[in-house]
């Protein structure tokens, strides 16, 4: 894989793609099952802006890397056509919106997030 293909991802190799247990985050209500649900399992959301190739490069080496077999829930928000969930979840969980982002939810609380290139920075491991 070169570097370009490392960055933006290589569209040559679309049958390889690895596949994520996504679950999708559309409604507010969702935020206090999820919220609930991290008492006994960590629960992942990753904010993503369809229209913005910074995101999407970011989200295609998260894809790359995520390790299927953490024990947590991996939500998908899809925060352009979910703007009122996205303004929720900084709420909620007391986290300034950047895009991309990911938050790590144990115990009712954000217990780590990042944005852009240090959403692959994290070690998503440690909260299994």
């Amino acid at each position: 894989m070169g570097v370009f293909d490392k960055f933006f991802g290589d569209n040559s190799k679309s049958n390889d793609k690895k596949e994520l247990p996504w679950l999708p985050l559309t409604e507010v209500s969702q935020l206090d099952a999820i919220t609930e649900k991290s008492q006994n399992k960590t629960q992942i959301i990753f904010k993503h802006s369809t229209r913005c190739g910074i995101s999407r490069m970011v989200m295609n080496q998260f894809v790359a890397t995520y390790d299927v077999d953490i024990n947590a829930d991996l939500y998908y928000l899809d925060l352009l056509n979910h703007r009122d969930v996205s303004n929720e979840t900084g709420y909620k969980f007391q986290v300034l919106h950047e895009s991309p982002q990911l938050l790590v939810i144990r115990n009712g609380n954000a217990v780590a997030h990042a944005s852009h290139g240090a959403i692959n920075e994290l070690n998503l491991e440690q909260f299994d």
